[in-house]
């Protein structure tokens, strides 16, 4: 019940911060590095899984990033393009993958159906898929064999699941996501990422910590002062730079949580990229 309610808060959060990310899909346009599409195929189903791949000769780390409750968008694409700029392979699948009207995935949904297509995915699916597509990633040619899991929002709270699921990664990194109940099968380190104006999300970092300390796990979760839930996006949504120069004062609220968003997007990919690189 206490696990339930927690991912059906963290949908709601996710949800009330927006959907459009022109922005990051022109991002995408203009990356030199190379994406593709690739199936992932277990039992009965097929993944669609983005992969970008560094320009660098040597084998590399992969980190598998798992989107938001809005389904695989081009902003979750283009943080695996920014991973895959800092030296990483990175493959972020759709876990809608087959489940759209027409049989596709993420895209067929529009923005106020696709939450709750996310919110009623089987938990077994979404395990079997992660499972596959880190088989998957630790058999491309160009891997050390490495893996790690991020995510955020639903993702993060997915991430922090799949480390309870999957005993050879490297890390976890969850981004203002809840933790699970049971956290005795973990292995992995998980480093948490969280948003100072999310009470929500916030009010579970003791309990988490308490069951990782508990349980002997390492645990180092980091909240981000000012910021609001979904800060990795919202930092560098041009909107939010935008209300970040506003010194009107009748916008000084929707200012200084711009403000604060963008230091902690910042600051979260510096730490990301610090961890990954010790990994």
């Amino acid at each position: 019940m206490k696990r339930s309610l927690a991912v059906s808060v963290a949908l709601l959060l996710c949800l009330s911060t927006g959907f459009a990310q022109d922005w990051a899909t022109q991002k995408l346009d203009k990356s030199p590095r190379h994406g593709e599409w690739v199936q992932v195929k277990h039992d009965n189903r097929t993944v669609q899984a983005f992969v970008v791949y560094p320009e660098t000769k040597a084998k590399a780390p992969v980190v598998i990033v798992i989107h938001e409750i809005f389904g695989l968008t081009d902003w979750a694409r283009s943080v695996a393009d920014q991973l895959a700029a800092n030296g990483y392979i990175a493959i972020t699948p759709d876990l809608l993958s087959g489940m759209g009207p027409k049989g596709g995935g993420s895209s067929e949904f529009s923005s106020q159906e696709v939450g709750k297509a996310i919110s009623s995915l089987n938990p077994d699916q979404i395990t079997a898929d992660l499972n596959a597509v880190a088989d998957y990633a630790k058999k491309i040619p160009a891997a050390n064999g490495k893996i790690a899991v991020s995510g955020f929002c639903w993702g993060g709270g997915q991430s922090f699941r799949f480390a309870t699921n999957r005993k050879d990664l490297s890390a976890a990194f969850v981004f203002y996501g809840p933790g699970p109940d049971n956290v005795s099968a973990i292995t992995a380190p998980v480093y948490g990422f969280y948003a100072g104006e999310d009470a929500r999300i916030g009010a579970t970092i003791p309990a988490t910590t308490e069951a990782m300390k508990k349980a002997g796990k390492k645990y180092e979760p980091v909240t981000y002062e000012g910021a609001g839930h979904g800060f990795m996006r919202a930092g560098e949504d041009p909107a939010n730079d935008a209300a970040a120069a506003n010194n009107d004062p009748a916008a000084k609220k929707k200012h200084d949580m711009a403000v604060a968003n963008k230091k902690a997007h910042d600051e979260g990919w510096q730490r990301w990229l610090s961890l990954l690189k010790s990994m």
